[in-house]
C-alpha cells in the first residue's frame, strides 16, 4: 500500500471546473472558495501527481500534457463518484417525469441524458415529448408535461430558469452563394412556421438591416427544414445545436448577411415544486448544459 495516492475528489472538482469555466476565479466564485485556498488545491494536486498541470497562455489557461491526461480520468472519476452518490440516495426513487425539450437535442443530447438518468435512478420512467418550444410551453401549461427545456423566455404561469445564451446563425447547405443579399435583391428564407423564436429573429434582423425577404419555405417540423435548406431553397436561422452534416453555418459578413442575437436555452416549469425525480432530471439538464456549452455561453460564467 505504501506510494499509493488517494487523489481529493474535492480538489478535482475544482480542477475541473477550472477548465470548463475557463479560469480557476471564476472555479472558485463557482464554488464559493477563495482564489488563495483553490491555487492551495491546486499546488497539492500538482505535488501528488508529482507534474505541473496547468499553464498561462496570454489572458486564459491550458492544461499541460499531464493536466490533460488527468482531466480525463478526473471527469471518469468524478461521474462515476456522483452516480454511485445519487444511486444509493435515491434508490428507492419510482414515478414518472414528462419532460419535453426542442427536436434539436433529441439525436444529440437526449440518449446520453436517458441513459446517465436511467443508471442512477432505474425505477423512474421518462416520457419524453420532442417538438417545438411553443407546443412545449403549452403542454407545460395544461400540466401534460413536468419539466421543459426550451428556446426562449417563459410566459405567465410558467417559471423559467435561464441556463445559458446561445448564438444563432445563419445556416445553409455548404458552398450556396447568397447572392440576393449582396445584390440587393430579397433574401430567400427557410423557416420554421410562427411562433418561432429564430423565424422572429432573422425576420427582425434582415429588416433593421434594410435587407428584403421572401419566404420560400415553411416548416412545422425541423427535420422538413433541414431537408428544404439541404436542397438549396434558401437560408434559415438556427443554432449550431443539432446541426445535419449536410448543412453548415454561414459566414454572414461575407454573404452580407446582418447579426443575429444571441437566443436564450431555458428550463422551464410551473409554479407547482417539482417532484422528487424531476428535480434529479432538473439538476441533471443543468449539468449537462453546463458541460456541453462554451463556458463564454453559460449564464453566470463571465
Amino acid at each position: 500500500m505504501n506510494g499509493l495516492v488517494n487523489l481529493d475528489m474535492d480538489v478535482l472538482r475544482t480542477f475541473v471546473l477550472g477548465f470548463e469555466l475557463g479560469s480557476f476565479a471564476r472555479a472558485a466564485a463557482a464554488c464559493g472558495r477563495s482564489q488563495s485556498a483553490v491555487s492551495g488545491q491546486l499546488r497539492k494536486l500538482e505535488t501528488q501527481v508529482g507534474e505541473p498541470l496547468v499553464r498561462k497562455t496570454g489572458r486564459g489557461l491550458e492544461p499541460t500534457d499531464a493536466g490533460a491526461q488527468l482531466l480525463v480520468y478526473a471527469r471518469r472519476l468524478l461521474d462515476l463518484n456522483d452516480e454511485a452518490v445519487a444511486a444509493v440516495r435515491s434508490s428507492h426513487l419510482e414515478g414518472k417525469i414528462r419532460f419535453g425539450l426542442p427536436v434539436d437535442f433529441a439525436e444529440t443530447w437526449l440518449p446520453d441524458l436517458l441513459g446517465r438518468f436511467s443508471k442512477t435512478h432505474p425505477r423512474v420512467q421518462i416520457e419524453v415529448q420532442a417538438e417545438g418550444t411553443a407546443r412545449l410551453l403549452d403542454g407545460l401549461a395544461s400540466q401534460r408535461l413536468d419539466l421543459v427545456l426550451g428556446w426562449g423566455g417563459s410566459r405567465d404561469g410558467v417559471i423559467g430558469e435561464p441556463l445559458a445564451d446561445i448564438p444563432a446563425v445563419w445556416i445553409g447547405r455548404p458552398g450556396l452563394r447568397t447572392s440576393s443579399a449582396m445584390t440587393g435583391e430579397a433574401v430567400t428564407l427557410v423557416l420554421h412556421d410562427a411562433p418561432c423564436i429564430f423565424r422572429s429573429s432573422g425576420l427582425r434582423a434582415l429588416e433593421q438591416a434594410g435587407l428584403a425577404s421572401t419566404i420560400a419555405f415553411t416548416s412545422s417540423s425541423l427535420p422538413g427544414l433541414w431537408a428544404a435548406l439541404a436542397a438549396g431553397l434558401g437560408v434559415s436561422v438556427r443554432t449550431t445545436i443539432g446541426l445535419p452534416a449536410s448543412l453548415t453555418p454561414l459566414d454572414g459578413r461575407a454573404a452580407k448577411l446582418p447579426p443575429l442575437p444571441t437566443v436564450p436555452l431555458t428550463l422551464h416549469r410551473t409554479a407547482r415544486a417539482l417532484d422528487g425525480p424531476a428535480e434529479l432530471l432538473a439538476d441533471l439538464v443543468r449539468t449537462a448544459v453546463q458541460e456541453r456549452m462554451k463556458p463564454t455561453d453559460l449564464l453566470g460564467a463571465a
